[in-house]
């Protein structure tokens, strides 16, 4: 009579099965941190690329002073849809400078962001904030930073600095966009969409003249 063979069972040793613990703890997931600057990066990035070349905006030929009300806010509306990057990145060259000037608000503006950042937006839902002793909820949480920052923006200089930033750079783009002559921006786009088009067609041209 035959004897069956018995299954072979795979046999583990403890020390083993103690490094794939120990390899598989190692791996964690990447920071949420890391992840938002990451992400914020990669999109200033992406703007910064579709920014209009710097020439263009400062070309001395294409100013003259605008005759009506209406035709310098119609350049104004159209200078901005051109040069949006380009106003953004004025805007807050105006900021940092704004800021760099007066260090004591930089470092509260400074503070203030980092709060909202380590004790809100990428603290552990898990782990409620505990402060002097007292355990906080998210909602007291919130409205703890929503005073702080009520308090920061208003009742130091804080506010006025970036108000006053702000109004400087709108100011630069509305006196830019008010004297910048647009008509020759919008023929090269006009162009630029012809020659893609027509690319396009030839394209489609060819590839329908190709015998199956």
């Amino acid at each position: 009579m035959a004897s069956s063979a018995r299954p072979v069972l795979p046999i583990t040793s403890p020390k083993s099965a103690g490094v794939v613990a120990v390899a598989g703890a190692g791996v964690e997931p990447q920071p949420a941190l890391r992840a938002f600057v990451s992400n914020l990066s990669d999109s200033v990035r992406h703007g910064f690329s579709q920014r209009r070349p710097w020439s263009e905006l400062v070309d001395r030929s294409a100013f003259s002073k605008p005759t009506t009300f209406a035709e310098a806010t119609f350049r104004i509306r159209k200078n901005f849809s051109y040069f949006r990057i380009n106003y953004y990145a004025l805007t807050a060259l105006a900021l940092a400078i704004s800021l760099i000037s007066n260090p004591f608000s930089l470092f509260v503006l400074i503070g203030l962001i980092a709060s909202w950042i380590f004790l809100y937006f990428f603290r552990p839902s898990d782990q409620p904030l505990v402060l002097f002793g007292r355990v906080f909820t998210d909602f007291e949480t919130l409205v703890l930073l929503g005073v702080l920052t009520v308090f920061v923006l208003f009742l130091t200089s804080v506010g006025s600095i970036l108000v006053s930033a702000l109004m400087a750079g709108v100011a630069v783009v509305c006196i830019h966009g008010a004297l910048r002559v647009p008509e020759d921006l919008f023929m090269d786009e006009q162009e630029a969409q012809q020659s893609n088009g027509c690319t396009i067609k030839a394209l489609h041209c060819e590839r329908s003249s190709i015998p199956l």
